[in-house]
């Protein structure tokens, strides 16, 4: 427990403070509507629908203010930049935005799912009502105002029957909140069916332009109150007594005791929890469109083994720090879709870079474009949004960082140990870093190549200045044929590595997790470990428990801090 405390205490903490405000709202608003004595004539009309319908609206109302808030890019750099000089508990929170966002969507997705039906079976007990099928009260309070229609309770005010699905069908087509609501759940549905981890990852341009229904989602929820169906019991001088006035139906409007009850709808209140994160959000797409507008020039393109893409490129004011990322836009492909790419050069550099791996028909368009260029060629116009801050901005701020890269997920750690070798080719004595492993996972042997000639320079780095201890890296091959396992064999007495040409030699197999870990502890008895992952989820999962596993909770001894780069 004290380790999970550790790790996840105040990601635990700020969870449990949102669940409280959604708590809250459902049931004071459920209450308010099921207890209120200006609602008690709609009550007699809807019976406990009234409640169901208006809990879930407020709780929608929070989380649609909050929806926008995590993919406000800009906005979340800004915040993590203050908080330079706070925890970086507090810092940590902001890595863990999409999962946030994921969960107030989650949510969402729920309370309309029961707003919906609640105000679906409303219609239909209003329209009950209004055709007389119910009590005495239900009819009279049905056939108020039908002259001024204004004051009305019942926003049914069709009594002919109609054809094919009747007047609930026509009322939810012809009506504001209806109309609107339909709307309001078609978007919420592709947007959250097209958001599945198998299409985002095989048809990544569904999940790009389906998730942009929400700008239809806001606008119809703006408007969605608007129509005012929910109506609830005015003042009126004299007073109308429902309690007195309920049982005597006939003498309405004849005895001062009990004058016509008005009634009013609500005043639209979602544009006012929304506004703000709506303007913030116009906001950060105007200073997108800012950025796409300013010229990009290639340095170099490089093509590398296993078909990943290397772009080196130079903008004007661009200023980046290690482990961040971009997004890119190539209008000869797409002129709306941006796709994020972690940076593998420096912030000593005059340069930043990205690596590609071909996973997709966008990548795979761009690196057909840029094979195809003549030699020395300037690429496609290059949009690029950005520097965005992650969890391995971090890492410099640990005694001891554990990095854990699989597959292309090295590219953040490619940035690292560039600015590593520079930090100590400049004597920087800023550099708080004491220790650091390195584990890079791969299928190929060709992956390899492409970032062995940064760790060979590293490696004579640190014999030259003697400080071979400093960085321990292990490279591990998960795949391999037979021709390689016997290449292996025939060349496995030479001092570099067949693999990689460094001299420490190629792993094969996954990492022996709990063995790497207690071999971390015992080297650093009294450390604050940072252990960064740029991988798949399932590998996330393991590394998180063994950090939660092999920290101790006495403050003089080791503790381990899982931190994820998150897309």
């Amino acid at each position: 427990m004290g380790n999970c405390i550790i790790n996840n205490g105040f990601t635990s903490f700020m969870l449990v403070v949102w669940m409280a405000i959604n708590i809250f709202l459902f049931v004071w608003y459920y209450f308010f509507y099921d207890l209120g004595d200006q609602f008690f004539y709609t009550r007699h009309l809807l019976g406990s629908a009234l409640a169901w319908a208006r809990a879930p609206a407020a709780v929608l109302n929070f989380n649609c203010m909050l929806i926008l808030l995590p993919v406000c890019r800009n906005l979340l750099s800004l915040i993590r930049g203050s908080f330079v000089c706070c925890s970086r508990t507090m810092r940590k929170q902001l890595d863990k935005n999409l999962s946030f966002h994921k969960l107030v969507a989650y949510t969402i997705a729920l309370m309309t799912a029961v707003h919906m039906i609640a105000h679906l079976l409303n219609v239909e007990w209003y329209n009950n009502s209004r055709q007389g099928v119910y009590d005495k009260l239900s009819t009279a309070l049905s056939n108020l105002a039908d002259t001024e229609n204004t004051t009305y309770l019942n926003p049914i005010r069709i009594t002919k029957q109609l054809p094919r699905g009747g007047i609930p069908t026509y009322f939810v087509f012809t009506t504001i909140a209806g109309l609107t609501g339909i709307i309001i759940t078609l978007s919420l549905i592709l947007i959250i069916t097209s958001s599945m981890e198998v299409i985002r990852r095989s048809y990544f341009e569904v999940f790009w332009y389906t998730h942009h229904l929400f700008i239809i989602f806001f606008a119809g929820l703006v408007f969605h109150g608007a129509g005012r169906i929910v109506r609830r019991q005015t003042k009126t001088d004299p007073p109308h007594n429902f309690t007195l006035c309920k049982d005597r139906i006939d003498d309405w409007g004849k005895i001062p005791e009990c004058p016509i009850p008005q009634f009013e709808g609500g005043f639209p209140q979602t544009w006012m929890w929304v506004i703000g994160p709506m303007v913030l959000y116009i906001c950060e797409r105007v200073l997108r469109f800012i950025r796409y507008l300013q010229i990009v020039k290639y340095r170099k393109i490089v093509m590398r083994p296993s078909k990943v893409l290397e772009l080196q490129m130079v903008k004007s004011g661009f200023k980046m720090e290690v482990g961040q990322y971009v997004f890119l836009n190539c209008p000869a492909i797409s002129q709306l879709e941006w796709h994020p790419f972690t940076m593998t050069s420096a912030p000593e550099e005059d340069f930043f870079s990205v690596h590609i791996r071909s996973a997709g028909d966008w990548t795979n368009k761009l690196i057909d474009i840029m094979q195809k260029l003549p030699e020395g060629a300037q690429g496609p116009k290059m949009g690029v949004d950005g520097p965005f801050g992650t969890a391995s901005e971090d890492v410099f701020d640990y005694e001891v960082s554990m990095l854990v890269g699989a597959g292309i997920g090295v590219t953040p750690f490619a940035s690292i140990l560039k600015s590593i070798w520079y930090k100590f080719k400049n004597s920087n004595p800023k550099l708080r870093t004491r220790k650091i492993y390195f584990y890079w996972l791969c299928r190929e042997t060709h992956a390899f190549e492409w970032f062995a000639d940064l760790l060979q320079v590293l490696e004579r780095e640190m014999e030259e200045r003697g400080m071979v201890d400093f960085l321990t890296y292990k490279l591990y091959l998960t795949g391999w044929d037979q021709s390689h396992v016997d290449h292996v064999k025939v060349r496995f007495d030479e001092d570099t590595d067949v693999v990689t040409g460094l001299k420490q030699k190629t792993h094969y197999g996954r990492p022996v997790w709990d063995k790497e870990f207690e071999q971390v502890r015992k080297e650093n008895p009294t450390s604050v470990v940072g252990t960064f992952l740029c991988g798949p989820e399932a590998l996330g999962k393991v590394l998180e428990k063994k950090c939660a596993k092999y920290s101790d909770v006495d403050p003089r001894k080791t503790k381990f801090y899982f931190n994820k780069e998150n897309f």
